[in-house]
C-alpha cells in the first residue's frame, strides 16, 4: 500500500473511532465484524449515515428517556419497525443537520437516501445474522426509485482541445497564465494518465515516483478497498510522465511528501480538490457547454475503449469493476449509435430493393 493510502487510512480510522464513540454500543460490535470485508471509506460513511439515523431516532417514542444515542440498546433497535425506517427516509429528504441552526437546511436526493438506507440495512443485516435480534424491518422497505442521470463524457475532439488547452493556456486568464508556466507539464500528464487509463482520482493522487515502471509501461496503484494492482499506459501516456518525471526530479518536496509523484506549487502531494479544479478550469475552455469531472475523464476512456474493442468484460477488469454491470454506465451513451447500426445490419431484401415505378403493371 503506497505511503498516501496508508496516511488516508489512519486519518479517516481516527475519524470513524471518534464517530463509533458516539453511536449506540452494539455499534462497535458491528463494526469489528465488517471491518475485513469493507473498506474504511465505506466504513466510515456507513458511521455518518447510522449517525443520522440514530439522531433521528431519539426523537421519536422508542427512545424515551434516552439521553444520547450510546443510551440507545439493542431492544429499542429491534422495535424499529418498517413505518419508522420509511419516516426517516422522509425526514431525511429535507432536514436540519445541526437544530440550533434552523434555517441551515440539508436536502437529500433519491441516491443519498438510498445509501443512507443502504448504510442501516447493513447495520440490522449483520444483527440479525448474529442472531442478536429475530426481525430485519429495513429490509422490507423499498429502496427509493433511482433515475438514471445523462452520461455526459467528451467527444474526441473535445479531448483533444482539452490536452491542447493544458499544453498551450490559451483561454486562461492572465492571472490563471502566471501559474500555468509552472504547472502545464504537470496538468497535461494527469490529464492524459486519466484519459489514457481511466484511473480514479484517488488512484491518480496517491501515485509514488517509485510506482512508475518504464521498462514495462506499468504503474502501481491502489485501488477501491485498498487493493494494490498494475495498470499498463501506452505510448502517449508515457511520453507526457516522462516530460512530467524531468521536471518533477527539479523539484524539492517538503518534508514527508518526498515520494508523492504530483506535487502542488506548495511542494507537497497534490490533493483531490486541487486535481478536481485544474480538471474543471482546462474543461471551462475546452467543452464549455458541459460539467466535465476527473470522473467525466474516466467515463469517456471507458467509453472510447468500449467503442474501440467492443468488450465489456476488458472495460470492466481496466476500469476495476467488480460488477460488469457497473461498467454499462461508461457506454451508455452510446446506445443510439448502436441502435442505428443494428437498424442497417439485417437486411430484409437486396441492398436496392426495386423501386414501386420499376415493378410490371400486371405484376
Amino acid at each position: 500500500m503506497s505511503e498516501y493510502s496508508v496516511e488516508k487510512t489512519k486519518k479517516y480510522t481516527l475519524k470513524l473511532r471518534s464517530l463509533i464513540s458516539e453511536l449506540p454500543p452494539v455499534c462497535s460490535e458491528y463494526f469489528r465484524g465488517i471491518e475485513h470485508t469493507t473498506g474504511i471509506m465505506s466504513r466510515y460513511g456507513y458511521a455518518v449515515d447510522l449517525k443520522t439515523f440514530f439522531t433521528y431516532l431519539l426523537g421519536t417514542d422508542l427512545c424515551d428517556g434516552c439521553k444520547s444515542m450510546r443510551d440507545i440498546d439493542i431492544k429499542i433497535i429491534e422495535s424499529v419497525d418498517t413505518n419508522c425506517i420509511e419516516c426517516f427516509m422522509e425526514y431525511v429528504s429535507l432536514y436540519n443537520k445541526d437544530e440550533e441552526e434552523s434555517d441551515e437546511l440539508t436536502v437529500n436526493g433519491e441516491r443519498a437516501k438510498a445509501r443512507k438506507l443502504a448504510a442501516i440495512r447493513s447495520l440490522y443485516k449483520y444483527l440479525y445474522k448474529k442472531q442478536r435480534i429475530t426481525t430485519n424491518a429495513p429490509s422490507l422497505v423499498e429502496t427509493p426509485k433511482l433515475h438514471e442521470k445523462p452520461i455526459i463524457r467528451l467527444e474526441p475532439d473535445e479531448v483533444v482541445n482539452l490536452l491542447d488547452t493544458a499544453e498551450n493556456g490559451e483561454g486562461l486568464t492572465q492571472r490563471q497564465k502566471l501559474y500555468h508556466q509552472s504547472t502545464a507539464v504537470r496538468d497535461v500528464a494527469i490529464l492524459t494518465l486519466f484519459l489514457g487509463t481511466g484511473m480514479r482520482i484517488s488512484e491518480l493522487v496517491g501515485i509514488d515516483m517509485d510506482d512508475l515502471n518504464f521498462m514495462s509501461n506499468e504503474v502501481k496503484i491502489t485501488r477501491k478497498g485498498g487493493n494494490e494492482e498494475l495498470m499498463v499506459f501506452g505510448q502517449e501516456v508515457r511520453t507526457a510522465l516522462l516530460n512530467y518525471i524531468l521536471v518533477r526530479e527539479t523539484a524539492i518536496p517538503a518534508d514527508g511528501d518526498e515520494k508523492a509523484l504530483f506535487l502542488s506549487l506548495q511542494r507537497r502531494r497534490i490533493s483531490v480538490r486541487s486535481v478536481e479544479q485544474l480538471v474543471k478550469k482546462y474543461a471551462k475552455l475546452a467543452a464549455p457547454l458541459k460539467k466535465i469531472s476527473p470522473h467525466k475523464l474516466r467515463s469517456t476512456y471507458g467509453t472510447n475503449l468500449y467503442r474501440e474493442t467492443g468488450d465489456i468484460y476488458l472495460v470492466a477488469d481496466v476500469l476495476g469493476h467488480k460488477d460488469v454491470n457497473t461498467t454499462r454506465k461508461h457506454y451508455a451513451a452510446m446506445s443510439e449509435d448502436r441502435r442505428r447500426l443494428a437498424a442497417e445490419v439485417v437486411k430484409l431484401r437486396e441492398d436496392e430493393p426495386h423501386s414501386p415505378a420499376s415493378v410490371p403493371e400486371n405484376e
